[in-house]
């Protein structure tokens, strides 16, 4: 039967693939929208009154920036060499889409990619002049030059529509994608964790981001369980490897959520990541999501986590911009 020998959970930011000049292009937007904090919405304004005795400012410098790039570079490298290592045949990865290939018309909770290919070519002219301020620096960073085809894995794709259907998840099934490209999510998996070579891949899509019916953390760490049932049942002899992609707290950096969390994967205590509440996992934050399935196969199969790093990057005083975790269960 098929193993489950490798998991990984890493953040995709943008600013994991842009120089740190512009990281903090994104500054004039967060003055502009209300963030997620704590179970509440806050201004930009608001979060610098509520977290004016943490001195995030010192925290905003080119010279931290430099820093903190550095270690998140070789963390990332840390990740590619391990996937490298483990001589990975096939890979499951579960990130989450930001309205890229869905729109509101349709969202599932779940979804399974179970097609021979996985596209990811370049945004068009028009599509590129849609991306939010400070976003188009970083496309390059999930889209190589020229596009790319990717492999998927049909035959352990449907092995596990048929699992988790059987354990009464009813996720939706893509013989193609909507779009013709990858979701950042997958994309900086591709093109970072597998430096430009994918093994043959299947793509598991949570909708972490948008309401009404994103799924629980409960919901998701079964869904990992399930997951694990499906490959161990495969009649194969592959080496599989288990990906999460995303987080970890933002677009409000909130270290004490985050250290809970890399703390429960470490204990493997779902119940501390439940205790925090489901109104925690909103915005990119909901984003942990995608590690919780992973969390929940690991715990299954026995692998233990190694936090390489946790690098909180901020991006102004209010504490807005990307947490960065690294994680390596082996």
């Amino acid at each position: 039967m098929a193993k489950i020998v490798l998991g990984i959970g890493s953040s995709h930011g943008p600013m994991l693939v842009t120089e740190t000049d512009i990281w903090d292009a994104r500054v004039p937007f967060d003055k502009v929208v209300r963030h997620a904090w704590r179970n509440g919405s806050y201004s930009f304004d608001e979060l610098v009154t509520a977290r004016k005795d943490e001195n995030l400012g010192r925290m905003v410098s080119k010279q931290v920036w430099d820093e903190q790039q550095v270690r998140c570079q070789s963390s990332i490298e840390k990740l590619a060499d391990a996937f490298a290592d483990a001589k990975i045949d096939v890979a499951v990865v579960i990130g989450n889409d930001q309205m890229e290939i869905f729109d509101e018309r349709l969202i599932p909770a779940f979804a399974v990619h179970y097609g021979e290919t996985i596209t990811n070519y370049e945004f068009s002219d028009e599509r590129m002049a849609a991306v939010p301020v400070g976003v188009a620096p970083a496309i390059p960073g999930y889209i190589p030059k020229g596009g790319a085809e990717y492999p998927g894995h049909p035959e352990l794709a449907r092995h596990i529509i048929r699992q988790v259907m059987d354990d009464n998840f009813d996720v939706a099934a893509m013989n193609g994608m909507p779009k013709p490209e990858t979701p950042h999510a997958w994309g900086f998996i591709f093109r970072r964790i597998m430096r430009d070579n994918p093994v043959p891949t299947v793509m598991v899509t949570v909708n972490a981001f948008y309401p009404p019916n994103q799924p629980s953390v409960r919901r998701c760490y079964d869904l990992g369980k399930s997951i694990v049932k499906a490959i161990e049942s495969w009649r194969s002899d592959a080496r599989v490897a288990l990906i999460a992609s995303g987080g970890l707290t933002h677009f409000v950096v909130d270290e004490g959520i985050d250290r809970t969390f890399l703390d429960a994967l470490r204990n493997k205590d779902i119940d501390a990541v439940e205790a925090l509440g489901e109104g925690v996992f909103q915005d990119g934050t909901s984003e942990l999501k995608n590690w919780v399935p992973v969390a929940g196969a690991m715990a299954e199969v026995g692998l233990e986590p190694d936090v390489l790093d946790y690098v909180p990057c901020y991006r102004s005083e209010a504490g807005t911009g990307n947490a960065m975790g690294f994680v390596c269960w082996r």
